[in-house]
C-alpha cells in the first residue's frame, strides 16, 4: 500500500494522533541523562576516531579504516545487525594544487581547490582576475571576462543564499569564456582557512578549474581592482576523478521487543571532506547517533520498535549513501517510524526540528519537557521539538513519506570550521557532546516506544 492510497489512510487518522505523555517515560529519561552525563564516552570515541583516521573522504583509505573501526566496536558493544551496506562512490583526487598572486607582486594565497573540479594544464593557468560581486554582474560583464579568471568575491550571508558560487560558479564563468574561476570561501570568519566543498559541471559548457580562496585574499584582490590595478594570478591544480570505489554505510540496531519490523532510524555522515578531521561535519554526529543506541542498550531500555543507527557515506559528494539506503528498504519504508539525522555540529543541544505529515509535530512536542535538563538556549530559538527539520541523508525517506527530525545545536560557529583543515578535535566540548547523546537518545527511545504509529503521508515542510 504506497502513495496515494497511503496518504489518505494516514490523514484520516491524522487529526486524532495522541501527543505522547511526557510522565510515563519520565523515569527513562532521567536514566539516560544520567548515564549520558556520568562519562565521556561519546566525546572521547569522537576524539579517537579524528586523531587514529583524520579525514575520512569517500574513497579513501583512511574512510575505509575508520569504517571498518566503528564495525569492530558496534560489535564488541553488543550493538545488533552490524553490517557495512555496499555503496560505490566517486573517487575524486585533489593532487598538488596552488594559487600564487603574480601581479603587482608574487605571493602564494592560501587555497583548497573544489571537490570534482578538473585540474589545470601541467603549467598552471595564469591570467588576469575580473572581481565580481553576483552571477548578474558577471552576466553585465560578459565581455571582460574571456580569457581571464573570474572571482566571485561575495560576501557570506548564509550558506544557502552564498554556497550557489561555490557550486554553480565555474559553469556561469565558463559560459562567458573564463579560463577558471575562483570563489570567496562560503564562511562568515576566517583566520586564512579556506572552505572546500562540492561543486558542478553542466552538459556542454567547457569544464574550468575552480578553487576556493580565502576571505582575507579575495578581499585583497578586490581592493586591488579598485584601486585601478590589473591583479594577476597562476593556478596549478593537479585534481582529477579516477573510477568510482566501493565504501559502506555503517547499520547497527537495538532490536525491537515487540514490533522489530517496525523502525527508527538516526544516524549522521562518516565520510567527510579531505581536510582536517570532519568533527562537527559530521563525526561527532555519527558518534552522538551511534552512543545513543549504544548507551540505551546498556541501559537495557530496549523499546517496542527496534532502533537502527546508520552512519551514511558519501554525503558530501554524492549523497550515494542515502540512496542505497533508501533503495534499499524499498516498501518497508511504510515500517520506518522516524528518521533522525545530527549534521549540524555537536555543539550546546538546542532539540530538534520535526517535518512530516500531518500530526508528526503535535505527536512528538510534549518530548520537549523530556529535554529540557540537557539543552540550552540561544536567542531568537526556541529549544526543545519545534516544528520544521530534516537532513541531506534522511531526504530520501522523508520524500517517501517517513517523518523526519533535524538534530539543533547552538552552531553560530559551524560556518567558521565548515569544510575546512580546523574542523578538528580541539573545536569539540565534551560536555556539549554528551548532553546530546541525551538527547538524540530520548527522542530515539520515546519515538520507539510510544503505543501509536506516527503518520507517513506528504512532507509538510514547517507547517
Amino acid at each position: 500500500m504506497r502513495a496515494a492510497a497511503l496518504v489518505l489512510l494516514l490523514s484520516a487518522s491524522a487529526a486524532a494522533q495522541t501527543p505522547i505523555d511526557p510522565e510515563v517515560y519520565r523515569d527513562a529519561a532521567h536514566r539516560i541523562i544520567d548515564a549520558a552525563l556520568a562519562d565521556s564516552a561519546a566525546y572521547d570515541r569522537t576524539v579517537y576516531m579524528g586523531d587514529t583516521f583524520g579525514h575520512r573522504f569517500s574513497g579513501s583509505a583512511s574512510l575505509e579504516a575508520a569504517i571498518d573501526w566503528i564495525l569492530a566496536e558496534m560489535t564488541a558493544d553488543g550493538l545488533e545487525n552490524v553490517h557495512g551496506q555496499p555503496v560505490l562512490v566517486p573517487a575524486w583526487i585533489r593532487g598538488a594544487e596552488s594559487v600564487t598572486l603574480t601581479a603587482p607582486r608574487e605571493e602564494p594565497l592560501a587555497m583548497l581547490g573544489l571537490g570534482g573540479s578538473v585540474g589545470t594544464p601541467t603549467g598552471g593557468i595564469e591570467a588576469d582576475v575580473i572581481v565580481v560581486g553576483s552571477f548578474d554582474e558577471l552576466a553585465d560583464r560578459a565581455d571582460e571576462a574571456a580569457g581571464r579568471i573570474v572571482l566571485y568575491d561575495v560576501p557570506f550571508t548564509s550558506y544557502g543564499r552564498t554556497v550557489p558560487y561555490r557550486t554553480r560558479g565555474a559553469i556561469e564563468a565558463a559560459r562567458v569564456g573564463a579560463v577558471a574561476s575562483l570563489v570567496r570561501s562560503v564562511g562568515p570568519v576566517s583566520l586564512s582557512t579556506p572552505h572546500t566543498g562540492t561543486m558542478h559541471y553542466e552538459d556542454g559548457v567547457p569544464r574550468i578549474p575552480h578553487a576556493a580562496i580565502t576571505v582575507e585574499a579575495s578581499a585583497m584582490l578586490r581592493r586591488m581592482v579598485e584601486r585601478g590595478e590589473a591583479p594577476r594570478v597562476r593556478i596549478r591544480m593537479d585534481a582529477r576523478s579516477e573510477p568510482d570505489r566501493m565504501s559502506r554505510n555503517v547499520i547497527g540496531e537495538l532490536r525491537g521487543r515487540e514490533s522489530p519490523e517496525e523502525v527508527v532510524v538516526l544516524g549522521g555522515h562518516i565520510d567527510s571532506w579531505d581536510v582536517g578531521q570532519g568533527m562537527h561535519d559530521d563525526g561527532g554526529g555519527c558518534v552522538v547517533a551511534w552512543e545513543a543506541v549504544r548507551l540505551l542498550h546498556d541501559l537495557g531500555l530496549r523499546p517496542r520498535r527496534t532502533l537502527r543507527v546508520v552512519l551514511w557515506t558519501n554525503e558530501e559528494n554524492g549523497l550515494r549513501g542515502a540512496t542505497t539506503y533508501r533503495d534499499s528498504v524499498g516498501a518497508a519504508t511504510e515500517r520506518h517510524q522516524l528518521a533522525i539525522e545530527s549534521d549540524g555540529g555537536v555543539f550546546e543541544p538546542l532539540g530538534f526540528g520535526v517535518s512530516g505529515a500531518e500530526g508528526v509535530y503535535e505527536a512528538l512536542a510534549p518530548i520537549t519537557d523530556l529535554l529540557a535538563p540537557v539543552l540550552g538556549s540561544r536567542e531568537g530559538s526556541t529549544s526543545g521539538i519545534k516544528p520544521g527539520g530534516g537532513g541531506a541523508d534522511i531526504g530520501p525517506l522523508m520524500q517517501a513519506g517517513v517523518p523526519g527530525a533535524g538534530h539543533r545545536t547552538a552552531n553560530d560557529r559551524y560556518f567558521w570550521y565548515h569544510h575546512t583543515a580546523a574542523d578538528t578535535a580541539d573545536k569539540l566540548d565534551a560536555n556539549h557532546i554528551q548532553r546530546n547523546v541525551a538527547a538524540m537518545a530520548i527522542l530515539a527511545y520515546v519515538a520507539a516506544e510510544m503505543p501509536e504509529r506516527l503518520p507517513q503521508g506528504d512532507y509538510l515542510g514547517a507547517r
